[in-house]
């Protein structure tokens, strides 16, 4: 009863940072951080999962490394957009 409710909270969570993604989408910062949201429900939702049928932790692991190298990426195009346009709004960029 407990894994499911688990498992219930998990996926409203990964829908609710997905309903923020797409409503944020202006500002870098906030979509990244509501990916940030998204994975770390994704994690946890696939921690007990695992944790249910007693599997091995080190895919979970594996994919911890991955959204840290996916992180750092997103947070240093943030700051060098930052450093060159001021901001961190997709409508002040130009294009050409």
């Amino acid at each position: 009863m407990m894994y499911l409710f688990n498992i219930i909270l998990f996926i409203f969570m990964y829908f609710s940072g997905l309903m923020v993604f797409s409503s944020k989408r202006k500002h870098l910062l906030l979509m990244l951080l509501s990916m940030e949201f998204i994975i770390l429900s994704l994690y946890m939702l696939m921690y007990v999962y695992l944790s249910m049928y007693n599997y091995e932790f080190y895919f979970s692991m594996m994919f911890l490394v991955f959204c840290v190298c996916e992180s750092v990426l997103g947070l240093s195009i943030l700051v060098s957009l930052i450093r060159t346009h001021g901001n961190d709004y997709f409508f002040s960029m130009n294009m050409c």
